[in-house]
């Protein structure tokens, strides 16, 4: 639902209306952070995000549509104007020191292991699954950045709909979590087989590199040692940093895809302009603010308590808008295209974080 655009009358009738929604949004947030703190939940790798947008679903498909009319206006300033906060804030997680820690190889696997994934995400789900461009685009991003977060920081510039982000958000908290448990597995095994000469930093790049959630790169580091998780999470950092310019850079290719189909029907008209994603050119500069070391701790740790409230609150309204229906109409093929790109991520993962920094 658009929101009507904010004016000095709305500041006095817009509150009144967003109350119900945001409260309601807001509640499962607040739920989703305290569960996502207990042991169970943390020894599986279930993010604050992921238990957010399962609650908001099940909300939704139940008693929400009994009070959608009077939430709605709420629901809808958290999808757009509190997403899009929540990713600036992202940003007092990053350091530019991170990437200067990783070292270019580091950095160079990340940036390959990115791209390639997502260029595979592309022809593969366009190309030989048939799969609708928005889907596609989304379920690549969070294959190959940082899970839900980059699937809410995409769904802005592909237009995604809240089904295709349920979708996709669905397929990287599915393959993320088997991937918490068989990457510590596959190591233990190639450590008794000694096929693979890999240490527990390389691992750590490895899991970093290649594992989708945040959460889920913690319980597969922590699994081998305190060193493998602190490499891993460095490396995850440093993947997370690389949505700024993937925005950006995606903006430019749908203008231009979108100049060659009007080419192609013989329209004529303004050449258009790129959408830029001003919240990332935001995030970047929140992480360079971090990186001064100028901000007190406290207010870091504050930020980034009220970026994860904000984020909770934006998944729990896309669950709470989101159908099942919508969702199972997909069908297997987002599944499927998921698949491919975790068994692409595992193999070439490998090879890249293994060979690549050595080669370098």
């Amino acid at each position: 639902m658009p929101l009507a655009p904010l004016t000095l009358a709305s500041f006095t009738t817009e509150p009144v209306r967003w109350l119900p929604g945001l409260l309601l949004s807001g509640a499962i947030a607040a739920g989703a952070l305290h569960l996502a703190g207990q042991p169970f939940f943390v020894g599986h790798g279930l993010s604050t995000l992921t238990l957010a947008i399962v609650f908001g679903l099940l909300l939704g498909n139940t008693l929400y549509p009994r009070l959608a009319q009077t939430c709605a206006p709420g629901v809808g300033l958290a999808k757009q104007q509190l997403l899009r906060t929540g990713i600036v804030l992202y940003g007092l997680r990053l350091t530019f020191q991170d990437i200067a820690h990783m070292g270019w190889g580091g950095v160079a696997v990340d940036a390959l292991a990115l791209a390639s994934t997502f260029g595979l995400a592309c022809w593969l789900g366009q190309r030989v699954l048939g799969l609708d461009r928005r889907t596609t685009l989304l379920i690549g991003a969070g294959s190959s950045i940082c899970g839900a977060a980059a699937v809410l920081a995409t769904a802005p510039v592909a237009r995604g709909r809240p089904q295709d982000v349920a979708v996709a958000v669905a397929t990287v908290v599915v393959f993320g979590t088997v991937g918490m448990f068989l990457y510590p597995a596959l190591y233990r095994w190639n450590a008794a087989g000694g096929w693979i000469g890999m240490d527990a930093q390389q691992y750590g790049l490895y899991v970093g590199a290649t594992v989708h959630e945040v959460a889920q790169v913690v319980a597969a580091g922590t699994a081998i040692s305190s060193h493998a998780a602190s490499t891993a999470v460095i490396a995850k950092m440093v993947r997370v940093m690389m949505l700024a310019p993937f925005l950006l850079i995606l903006s430019f290719l749908l203008l231009r895809a979108q100049q060659a189909s009007d080419a192609s029907r013989g329209e004529t008209g303004s050449p258009g302009a790129i959408t830029i994603p001003w919240f990332a050119l935001g995030f970047v500069a929140m992480a360079g603010v971090n990186s001064l070391d100028m901000l007190p701790p406290a207010l870091v740790q504050a930020g980034v308590r009220l970026d994860d409230l904000l984020l909770a609150v934006a998944m729990a309204a896309l669950g709470l808008t989101t159908h099942v229906h919508a969702v199972r109409a997909a069908g297997l093929k987002p599944l499927l295209l998921a698949a491919a790109l975790f068994a692409w991520l595992l193999v070439a993962g490998l090879l890249l974080s293994r060979y690549l920094p050595a080669w370098l």
